[in-house]
């Protein structure tokens, strides 16, 4: 053996001395020679720094074809040659040669053994098992997966499925998912075959397609028998493109994070230098950029020295670190663009992107640690496209189940749930649904039974998630969630034993259908909607609301809903509204705010679900919405004028002139509807206009947000939640489910009860809250009830009703109900410390349905309870009637909880009555019952 082998070993260049050193070696050591794939060696010493999603040095080691392709340093193996191989030679330099592989900083160079079984390997021709793609060897990276060995893959899918390239520059990447038996999805764009039909007409490195003669061909993707097929289009194929500082410059430091809010984007910008907030000023970043500081941002004259540049690479100390390299795409767009003179586009002559693509759309990755590759591609106003994903950025809903790499777009599975991958690129924003499901279960699917269409898309949604779901709730949860939920009290006990006395298959359903038509279900519901109205009474000069105005508003609303009035038709009668705030109700809508710009922004908000209000300053950073888009919808509102009445408390509301000046132009925005299109305002006013549109039943926004404040009342959540929050970042759980109910909704002419006996009746409403071992942590998928404290108004009735004790309101007579209330500033001090809007705003988050210490201590030592169970009107009488204390307990129980005590509660009950020795004491007793019933979760919560 050599003293040195390692250096022996590069002496030793010739064919026969190489193979001398190869047989002395390992027949030495009494070492077989082996020609297995070195796997364990090669994902633990090279693959961190080689593999597709980092490729140093352009060399991607994870699959045979692309070792023996090689990188920028050529060929990495040589089969003919083994002893001329690049990676041999690499292996074998010394510790503190700069070209060593591994690098030092990165692990120890490799041992003399492990150098000689890589070449043992390489003289063998390099075997490689069909389908073996490496990994790192790390225990976050992806699992090892054979996919020679797996007979469950059903079918192969190309993304993008058509491909045009435009110019020299131009270049698209391809991605490949297997999709699975059992719905689930793996990237295998590095284990495909990638031929193209015509090599002369594009080329193709690994999966990235750049351009090379105008013409037409394919890409043909081949694995283990499954074809797909991608044509391709090249055009101008020797036409440079100018980097253009809107299209190239723009994109990359939104990508970057330069213009992010908590960066140079911040409204004071950061380190001296600002831009706009996600880049909605071009023309102001451009000036910024070039002409602040002459001479250090930009450096014309010697390029890679501009501060742009430098600060971007890590050349020169940055707050923001380091934010990519030398030679990356990024920083030759910023190099080529300061070469050829730093200019800015004209707006004339240059396409604008018109949207975004996102692929794949949706994702099912079974198990921990699984990549996958998000694509993004730009349409232009030109009808070209581009591949954008490296100009774009990306972000997760939930890195718990998916995290992504904020610029590289590559989502990592984590633990079982949902999330939306959100990529941003100019002004769009578009996502993935991805979803990660257990790698390891004996999950089959459940036969539950189905009431209607959101059983089908529930139960859908729970298949794909593997969760099985609740039983059915028992007759008394069910009895007594419904009467909270449909008429705000709790049931009677007449109530509870005609119910369980019933035997009719379909007693639910008709329980459901009695409640519809009980006036209490519309003071429910005109409660909740005149939370979002905002009715209520201030005083505040020529912005007053007097009682009386707000009383006429809120009986309006009362009757609307009383008569089963169809909501667009209310919705349209209230923004269309002119005349008197008494003698026309539904102009109190634009008493009650008269700020036109907060004004749109509350419409938005209360019947599309829609906030907007990002949009007033700059361009919405994680919806649709532009700048355009804000003021282009205020102007709808900009001509709502208000004058005086004969009376001082009375205010007229009409229609004048008036207009809305962009915030940067200053000029007049023409009206445009929000996501649509301009009005035709000759024949009807704007208001008139924009109330119809809102109404139509072609509308996208209005039933869609009104389906799902209804669903958020029964499930304490909505399918998008928060409910007034719908953007493309913050998808439906179930966006299939929202379809339905929304298509049921519009079919039924915006009939309010039919949609909540739809909900009611459905066997997920009906679920239990136990849970499974499936459903346990599961809390948007409505696998089954979420248990949800009752809501201050109906539970301060609920108290009233069991205690038998009146309340008492201003403006009210004795005995109304909290919900009946319809002054938002008129409270109590239980109301106010339970949550109860104060109609100051339209957010939904006004409701507060959490509990928290103030209302313990309230409920333990308030008057609400002590009080109202002292003034004896249920516990009194029953001792009078000779009741015996075990019957009363019992009677307790029905009245507060709908169901009689536990045998083991009744015992304790009743060891704790045997120590009162007189009749005061036993009422004394009981009393401190019924606080205790009155304190349990039981009673305050909805389950």
């Amino acid at each position: 053996m050599p003293a040195h082998p390692r250096n022996d070993f590069l002496m030793k260049s010739a064919p026969i001395r190489f193979l001398a050193w190869l047989s002395m070696t390992y027949c030495g050591a009494g070492i077989a020679w082996t020609q297995e794939l070195p796997r364990e060696l090669l994902e633990s010493q090279c693959l961190s720094c080689h593999f597709p999603e980092k490729t140093k040095g352009q060399l991607d080691m994870s699959t045979r074809d692309s070792l023996l392709r090689g990188g920028d340093s050529g060929a990495s193996i040589d089969l003919e040659h083994p002893e001329k191989s690049e990676l041999l030679r690499r292996v074998q330099l010394e510790p503190d040669d700069d070209e060593i592989m591994p690098p030092t900083k990165h692990g120890k160079p490799l041992s003399a053994e492990e150098a000689q079984r890589l070449a043992a390997w390489i003289t063998a021709g390099a075997p490689w098992p069909e389908g073996v793609v490496l990994q790192p060897a790390d225990p976050k990276a992806m699992p090892r997966y054979d996919a020679a060995v797996d007979p469950s893959i059903q079918r192969i899918e190309a993304f993008p499925k058509s491909i045009s390239l435009e110019t020299k520059s131009d270049f698209h990447r391809v991605v490949v998912i297997a999709h699975f038996a059992d719905a689930a999805m793996r990237d295998v764009t590095h284990q495909v075959k990638l031929s193209l039909a015509d090599p002369t007409i594009a080329a193709l490195k690994q999966n990235l397609l750049t351009p090379l003669k105008d013409g037409q061909t394919e890409l043909v993707i081949d694995y283990r028998g499954l074809q797909q097929k991608i044509p391709i289009s090249v055009k101008q194929a020797e036409q440079a493109r100018a980097i253009s500082f809107q299209l190239d410059v723009m994109p990359v430091l939104t990508s970057a994070g330069c213009n992010a809010g908590s960066c140079h984007g911040a409204a004071s910008g950061k380190d001296g230098f600002q831009l706009s907030l996600y880049g909605f000023d071009p023309h102001g970043d451009h000036f910024r950029i070039t002409q602040q500081l002459p001479g250090r941002r930009l450096n014309l004259a010697l390029p890679e020295h501009s501060l742009l540049i430098t600060k971007a690479v890590g050349d020169v100390p940055h707050t923001g670190g380091k934010l990519f390299d030398k030679g990356s795409s990024a920083h030759q767009i910023l190099l080529e663009w300061i070469r050829q003179g730093a200019t800015i586009d004209d707006e004339a002559k240059i396409p604008h992107p018109v949207g975004i693509t996102v692929e794949p759309p949706q994702m099912v990755l079974k198990g921990e640690n699984l990549r996958l590759p998000l694509t993004v591609r730009a349409a232009y106003s030109d009808g070209t496209d581009r591949d954008v994903t490296s100009l774009s950025s990306f972000s997760s809903s939930n890195d718990h189940s998916v995290a992504i790499d904020y610029r590289r777009g590559l989502a990592t599975s984590h633990h079982r749930g949902e999330a939306f991958l959100l990529a941003r690129f100019h002004t769009f924003t578009e996502g993935s649904h991805a979803m990660v499901i257990p790698e390891k279960s004996d999950y089959t699917v459940p036969q539950v039974p189905r009431h209607n269409y959101i059983d089908d898309a529930v139960f859908a949604k729970l298949e794909k998630l593997r969760i099985v779901p609740s039983e059915l709730c028992g007759d008394i949860e069910f009895l007594r969630r419904v009467h909270l939920d449909l008429v705000g009290g709790l049931p009677t006990i007449e109530e509870r034993a005609a119910f369980l006395a019933d035997t009719r298959p379909n007693k639910r359903e008709l329980l459901i259908d009695a409640l519809i038509q009980r006036k209490e279900f519309v003071e429910m519901w005109t409660m909740k909607w005149a939370e979002l109205l905002q009715i209520r009474t201030f005083n505040d000069g020529p912005k007053q609301v007097s009682y009386k105005a707000a009383l006429n508003y809120y009986n309006w609303l009362r009757e609307r809903i009383s008569t089963n009035t169809p909501f667009h038709h209310i919705v349209e009668e209230l923004l269309s509204a002119q005349g008197g705030t008494f003698s026309t109700p539904a102009t109190n809508f634009f008493q009650i705010e008269q700020d036109v710009l907060k004004l749109t922004e509350n419409i938005a908000q209360v019947f599309m679900g829609t906030r907007i209000q990002c949009a007033q300053c700059h361009n919405h950073p994680f919806d649709r919405w532009t700048m355009e888009d804000y003021y282009g919808f205020a102007s709808f509102f900009a001509q709502v004028k208000r004058k005086n009445a004969e009376d001082p408390r009375e205010r007229i509301i009409f229609d004048g002139q008036g207009e809305v000046p962009h915030l940067l132009t200053k000029k007049p925005v023409p009206p445009k509807f929000l996501g649509g299109p301009a009005p035709d305002l000759k024949q009807q006013t704007r208001r008139q206009a924009v109330a119809q549109w809102l109404a139509s039943p072609d509308n996208p926004w209005f039933a869609k947000n009104f389906v799902n404040i209804t669903w958020s009342h029964f499930f304490g959540i909505g399918i998008v939640n928060p409910v007034d929050d719908m953007r493309i970042s913050n998808p439906a759980s179930n966006p299939e489910l929202l379809d339905a109910l929304t298509k049921h909704f519009v079919s039924y002419q915006f009939d309010l009860k039919k949609i909540v006996r739809d909900i009611c009746t459905s066997r997920t409403y009906q679920l239990s809250s136990r849970t499974n071992e499936t459903n346990a942590t599961d809390d948007r998928n409505f696998s089954h009830a979420l248990i949800r404290r009752i809501r201050a108004e109906v539970l301060l009735d609920s108290i009233s009703q069991v205690t038998a004790t009146p309340n008492k309101f201003k403006g009210l007579p004795l005995g109304a109900r909290a919900v009946q209330i319809a002054d938002g500033n008129t409270s109590t001090y239980f109301l106010s410390t339970f949550g109860r809007a104060t109609r100051a705003t339209v957010c939904s988050c006004e409701v507060k349905l959490e509990p928290n210490l103030s209302q313990a201590l309230h409920m333990l030592n308030g008057d609400n309870t002590n009080q109202r169970i002292r003034q004896d009107k249920v516990i009194g009488p029953l001792l009078q009637q000779k009741t015996e204390p075990r019957a009363i307990i019992e009677h307790l129980y029905l009245r507060a909880l709908c169901r009689p005590p536990t045998a083991g509660e009744m015992q304790r009950l009743e060891t704790f009555l045997a120590s009162a020795k007189n009749n005061a004491e036993i009422r004394e007793t009981l009393h401190d019952i019924f606080w205790a019933i009155l304190n349990s979760k039981e009673f305050l919560f909805n389950h």
